[in-house]
């Protein structure tokens, strides 16, 4: 994992004071992830200032001012990292006998119009990863979900427009 030197001129970070939902296999992949940044990245970044101030003319050196902004989004990342783990709030593992979506479920929906059904987690935002088919409980289709059960229909505006999904299955 290296972090890209191909940054913006300026990086953003804000974080608000509300619950950072995490399930247990995430918040131990976050907490992985910051020992690394830490002992591994920050040396890194580290040893390549050095190398670029050892050339010389620091205020013409495009190596220096690149692992200069390697440095800080390292250093936004590591924050960044820090605010949700001091925010978290693990999800509750045990949803035996949960009969509606919350987060941390597995539901199932089958969209209006499509033939094949799809299982979508419910995570929070610092963990969401649609690809891996886990979608935040502050995402369009996930807030939507929240506390409907089997066989309600929910309609849902999405950036590409209205989808109609009908619960199949919450686990």
């Amino acid at each position: 994992m290296r972090i890209s030197t191909q940054l913006t001129d300026k990086v953003v970070w804000k974080m608000s004071d509300k619950p950072q939902y995490l399930t247990r296999e995430g918040k131990v992949k976050l907490e992985a992830e910051l020992e690394y940044l830490i002992t591994t990245e920050r040396k890194h970044v580290a040893e390549r200032i050095n190398a670029a101030k050892e050339l010389g003319d620091i205020s013409e050196s495009g190596e220096y001012e690149d692992a200069k902004k390697a440095q800080a989004l390292l250093e936004g990342r590591i924050h960044e990292i820090k605010t949700i783990l001091s925010k978290a709030q693990l999800i509750d593992d045990d949803q035996n006998g949960v009969k509606e979506v919350r987060i941390g479920s597995s539901v199932t929906v089958r969209v209006d119009g499509e033939d094949e059904d799809e299982t979508w987690f419910i995570v929070g935002s610092a963990e969401a990863s649609p690809r891996e088919g886990k979608i935040s409980n502050e995402s369009p289709i996930g807030a939507a979900l929240l506390g409907k059960k089997p066989r309600q229909k929910v309609t849902v505006q999405t950036p590409d427009g209205i989808m109609k999904l009908t619960i199949v299955r919450v686990n």
